[in-house]
């Protein structure tokens, strides 16, 4: 399943707002580890319907990046019900992903 890109426009509606958990893949398109981490992060989102796995990019949304004091990627953040739950930074393995979400 395809990940949803979103900008700082959607972010409250899709992310802070939700019902379920959200997972927030902050990215760049230059970035090689960012690329590998997607597959996974897409595989993830097809097997949790639990769960939003949503994208963004760092480049076009740099006041979320800053927002979430992201300063390397890729960072994955959990947010659950508004508010940060977890964080996960560089090239993680998939286990790694659904510890977050336990």
């Amino acid at each position: 399943m395809a990940i949803h890109e979103i900008t700082s426009a959607d972010f409250e509606e899709v992310v802070l707002k939700s019902d379920k958990p959200v997972l927030v893949d902050f990215n760049a398109t230059w970035c090689g580890p960012c690329r590998m981490l997607k597959p996974v992060l897409e595989t993830l989102s097809a097997e949790r319907s639990d769960v939003k796995v949503v994208g963004i990019d760092v480049d076009e949304n740099m006041d979320l990046a800053q927002e979430y004091g992201v300063s390397s990627i890729p960072c994955v953040v959990l947010i659950k019900d508004g508010a940060e739950a977890d964080r996960s930074v560089g090239l993680v393995p998939k286990e790694q992903l659904e510890a977050m979400l336990r």
